[in-house]
């Protein structure tokens, strides 16, 4: 990651000026008051954008909450064909409905509390030298410096969310401010599971290799692989360390447990969910292991049985032990790599499709975010996963 990036350099920009500018124009109580007006303004709406995004997040996102029984079947079924429509029409009708409410609540505020406090700093400072002047105009204008920063980490976070950009998304990864901020402020704010309880999804720990007759060479970012056409007969893909082949190969005893839980169901989709809920309760995110496949260290071993015996694993290994535990039960599966949103940016990321006979369809299976939310079949599934590619069916 990179602090000198675009990015970094912009929220530092932000958060700077405003303290300079209080500093080089001293305390004037008419000039704080209009800062003040502005400073109103945007806290009213980073306050709606908030707001906004967590009723959007609990009633509209999850449709589970019953929210959807009011609307009509038509407009539920174009939201489930084009899922960013709730972004771009319910979210900014929520923010505009909060930010009245806010700015109004601030109008009275100012009006009846802060004004005439002000007032009675004015006449204090009167006597004081202009470098302690300059000092409370610059203090003065703190608090707007640290909105205008949380402001902006909340836009860049809704843009990516909409992946207006592949290029802005890169600048996000590689910026350590944006990343640590909205760490501190974004997740705990719009209460991300996902990235609560994966906290090292947050950086890319999935990484490929391909090794031909060139030798091997290493992709950074898996956004790359989706445009390579491999030739069997002369290239082989590694990931984190070891080929898909190794990765989902089986024993006895995962078998017959893949059996053994989903005895007595009687449908593809019980058994699908059953080992989807199974594994995702049961194996728990390696952050150890993350780290070190961020730094290229593949020494730790992946794949179905280390997770299956260890109970905890990284994205791939989910994946893997999904597909074996499929495959016991007699399930067709595939293996899917692509990108994930984890709350902050999109990173790489597998997951599964599993065929369901009996319905004769495949659906989406993400074991790995199962402690973040529903990522069975989701109506949800695809406004934070993208770029799928199926890298093996069986």
């Amino acid at each position: 990651m990179n602090n000198k990036n675009p990015i970094s350099l912009f929220l530092i920009f932000l958060f700077i000026y405003p303290i300079l500018k209080g500093f080089i124009k001293k305390y004037n109580t008419k000039d704080i008051k209009w800062e003040l007006s502005e400073f109103e303004k945007s806290v009213s709406a980073l306050l709606a954008l908030i707001f906004g995004f967590l009723v959007f997040k609990n009633y509209f996102l999850v449709r589970e909450n019953g929210i959807f029984t009011y609307i009509p079947q038509k407009v539920i079924l174009v939201l489930d064909a084009y899922p960013w429509l709730l972004y771009v029409i319910v979210l900014p009708i929520l923010g505009l409905f909060f930010y009245q409410i806010f700015h109004l609540t601030f109008l009275l505020v100012n009006s009846i509390i802060l004004f005439p406090l002000l007032d009675i700093v004015e006449r204090f400072l009167k006597n004081r030298s202009i470098l302690f002047k300059r000092i409370t105009g610059a203090i003065a204008e703190l608090p707007k410096s640290m909105c205008n920063v949380v402001f902006f980490i909340f836009i860049l976070n809704f843009a990516s969310i909409l992946n207006i950009s592949p290029k802005l998304n890169t600048l996000l990864e590689e910026s350590n401010i944006y990343t640590n901020l909205c760490k501190q402020i974004v997740i705990p704010v719009t209460n991300s599971k996902l990235a609560k309880a994966l906290p090292n999804i947050v950086d890319n720990s999935f990484k490929v290799k391909i090794q031909d007759d060139n030798g091997i060479g290493t992709w950074e970012d898996i956004k790359k692989y989706k445009n390579i056409s491999l030739n069997k007969n002369k290239q082989i893909v590694y990931y984190n360390g070891i080929t898909l082949e190794e990765g989902i190969r089986s024993n006895e005893e995962i078998n017959n447990y893949a059996k053994h839980i989903t005895a007595g169901q009687n449908t593809d989709r019980a058994k699908a969910r059953t080992l989807y809920a199974w594994i995702g309760s049961n194996i728990n995110y390696d952050d150890d292991k993350a780290q070190q496949i961020l730094n290229n260290d593949f020494s730790s071993k992946s794949g179905s049985i280390i997770t299956f015996n260890t109970k905890k694993g990284i994205c791939f290994d989910y994946a893997c032990l999904y597909v074996s535990m499929s495959k016991a039960v007699g399930l067709k599966v595939r293996m899917v790599t692509g990108e994930g949103y984890n709350g902050i940016s999109w990173v790489s990321h597998a997951w599964n499709q599993v065929y369901l006979e009996d319905e004769d369809k495949w659906i989406n299976v993400d074991p790995t975010f199962y402690k973040g939310g529903n990522y069975f079949n989701s109506r949800r599934f695809e406004l934070d996963h993208k770029n799928p590619k199926i890298i093996g069916e069986w």
